[in-house]
């Protein structure tokens, strides 16, 4: 990973044209070749980013990062401070709990659970930064990024809108849609969803496998 600080602004050009007047920020390179652009205000979002693949062009003062469609990120150099590069290895990714796996291997062996038509294309999608789920096509055929959690509260839903962002600016991706699954969704976690336009999807894990519950039911 490569590391530089440096007083810049930026300009994307593409679909949609953004700009970043001059000011100190953080650039950073991965090795998976994507770059983004990050201030001082803010946890995890950056404020411009190019994911992969695509292309770094060094030149004297400029920087040129271009995509596959030919959108550009460009950021111009006005002084920089700091360039360091690391070496981080290999990343073991996230662990999620047994309950947690299990009611993902049992999602994507039964996409159907997350809405009718539902067909399975690939679990772990890899982005640039990180594995969604499961990727779906519904009914349409249209792709849905599925996130799974035992418990669904806020922090997954946030993950899960980071996914749909950069999924789509791919355009043999987009438009892609959201579906939060989980064993409880949390009412804040539910209302942030839906308004980030992202279904949310209750399951039964016990159902999914083949478990009928002991206790009475009235209905």
């Amino acid at each position: 990973m490569r590391l530089v600080i440096a007083k810049c602004s930026v300009d994307y050009v593409g679909r949609l044209s953004a700009h970043l007047p001059l000011a100190t920020r953080l650039l950073m390179v991965k090795a998976d070749g994507s770059v983004s652009i990050h201030a001082d205000d803010r946890a995890y979002k950056p404020l411009n980013w190019m994911s992969p693949p695509c292309r770094l062009e060094e030149a004297p003062g400029v920087w040129r990062v271009v995509n596959k469609a030919g959108e550009e990120l460009r950021i111009t150099l006005e002084e920089i401070f700091q360039d360091t590069s690391y070496e981080l290895g290999v990343d073991p990714g996230l662990r999620k709990d047994g309950v947690e796996a299990h009611l993902q291997e049992l999602l994507a062996a039964n996409p159907e659970t997350l809405g009718e038509g539902f067909t399975l294309i690939r679990r772990e999608y890899m982005t640039a930064i990180g594995p969604v789920d499961l990727l779906c096509r519904d009914a349409n055929q249209g792709a849905v990024a599925v996130e799974v959690k035992r418990r669904g509260e806020i922090d997954g839903v946030e993950q899960l809108t980071r996914y749909l962002e950069l999924m789509n600016r791919d355009p043999l991706l987009a438009p892609v849609a959201g579906v939060f699954a989980a064993q409880e969704i949390k009412p804040q976690a539910r209302v942030l969803a839906t308004d980030r336009g992202i279904r949310c999807v209750v399951v039964d894990y016990d159902k999914l496998r083949g478990i009928e519950r002991d206790e009475l039911t009235l209905f």
